[in-house]
């Protein structure tokens, strides 16, 4: 029905069957999600806005209204300062994702259509401005520039540009775990699960707190992520646990052999937080999956080198001491 038509039937019937203004009133807000990702938001804050005064009780629309307004605040403050370029226009908006997931906890996450609208308008405004440096040529070969380039693509779902500007970015950034997970989340949406696997895993390993959960999309990862968090774990806690279970649990089983570098670093690593659950340190609840993730990574090199069992005995009996519930469920 088109929108003149619409009104029509609304101006001279006077009163409405409910049913008819539920059906106008879920055209109106997929006319309004449309919109979004047509980057006309002022439009289609006006479709929810007819959405609601056609049938106020429509929970989706003020949902997504809320979700739209909240953004469109955050942009007209960003163009009110009147000096920034396209690359802090880009990087601000990238960045309000973390409070608009405060926002979505305190009015909840229930419409998912709506959030793939928002993130597609949200994503493709800062890839314009992006696309705008990018195409200047200075800083074609930035890496910080080549990995937001590759999260905007994710986020309007075009994977494979994302990938080509990820695996640049990664190559150029090669201890950098964020944008490691987000280049294995991109190999997972393509089907590419033996890639996807294997970067999970070294991104889990180098650095699982630098990792934003909430951008990951993959069901690879996300089942992952809802089964350890079922098991009671969250925030940092999490993800220390992610990369402990994804072993445990058969989902990061594409491994490598070690360079000596790495393998010396392991250790070090393994050494200062073992001084560090001795000394009784209070992030104990953080430590033990991090030293459970050394132990597991360590045992992979001596198993892939045929070195002596008792070096993977040693570390088996460590993992009994200081989770003997892990060793008895997986390890014995």
């Amino acid at each position: 029905m088109g929108g003149a038509d619409r009104n029509r039937r609304i101006r001279f019937m006077g009163v409405m069957d409910s049913t008819d203004a539920e059906t106008i009133a879920r055209d109106l807000i997929q006319e309004a999600y449309n919109k979004m990702k047509e980057a006309r938001p002022e439009e289609a804050l006006e479709k929810l806005a007819q959405a609601l005064r056609t049938d106020y009780k429509q929970q989706e629309a003020l949902y997504a209204f809320k979700c739209l307004d909240w953004w469109l605040k955050r942009i007209k403050d960003m163009e009110s300062t009147g000096d920034s370029g396209p690359y802090d226009k880009g990087n601000f908006l990238l960045s309000s994702w973390k409070n608009y997931y405060g926002f979505l906890d305190l009015v909840g996450n229930a419409f998912d259509r709506c959030q793939y609208a928002v993130k597609h308008f949200v994503y493709s405004l800062a890839l314009q401005n992006f696309n705008e440096v990018f195409a200047d040529g200075g800083m074609r070969h930035d890496p910080d520039l080549l990995e937001r380039l590759g999260r905007c693509y994710k986020g309007i779902g075009n994977y494979e540009d994302a990938l080509v500007y990820l695996k640049q970015a990664a190559r150029l950034k090669q201890e950098d775990a964020a944008t490691m997970a987000v280049l294995a989340d991109v190999y997972a949406l393509l089907d590419e699960t033996k890639a996807a696997r294997a970067l999970f895993r070294e991104a889990f390993f180098m650095d699982p707190q630098a990792i934003d959960l909430r951008n990951l999309e993959s069901d690879l990862i996300l089942a992952l992520v809802r089964r350890v968090t079922d098991m009671g774990h969250s925030g940092a806690e999490l993800r220390e646990w992610i990369p402990v279970y994804g072993a445990l649990f058969g989902v990061f089983t594409v491994k490598r052999e070690l360079k000596l570098a790495e393998l010396g670093r392991l250790k070090q690593q393994i050494f200062d937080l073992e001084n560090a659950m001795r000394g009784g340190h209070t992030d104990e609840n953080i430590l033990t999956p991090a030293l459970l993730n050394k132990y597991f990574r360590l045992m992979d090199y001596y198993e892939c080198t045929n070195s002596s069992p008792a070096l993977i005995d040693e570390i088996k009996l460590k993992i009994k001491i200081i989770e003997p519930v892990i060793f008895e469920r997986y390890m014995c």
